[in-house]
């Protein structure tokens, strides 16, 4: 299941669990594009993550790049949560 279609399902009632082995890196990038996904601006998206998650959540330089190319490749079809 995609990034987008897991937060698809969460908005819409469903549960959605993401995790990796340490719970940071992969997890904390993954929760940050779904913060894009709910209307948090790209560039705050790790913070945010990091604020409401854990500190050490997004690991590299290469995970918050990746929040980044996200955002931008998502935005097309990103729509307005209900």
């Amino acid at each position: 299941m995609g990034i987008a279609e897991a937060f698809g399902r969460r908005r819409d009632g469903g549960l959605v669990e993401v995790g990796c082995l340490g719970g940071s890196g992969r997890t904390g990038t993954v929760l940050a594009c779904m913060a894009v996904l709910a209307g948090v601006p790209p560039a705050e998206a790790v913070a945010w993550v990091r604020a409401a998650y854990r500190p050490e959540a997004v690991e590299t330089a290469e995970q918050e790049a990746w929040v980044r190319w996200f955002a931008e490749w998502v935005e097309p079809i990103q729509a307005p949560l209900a």
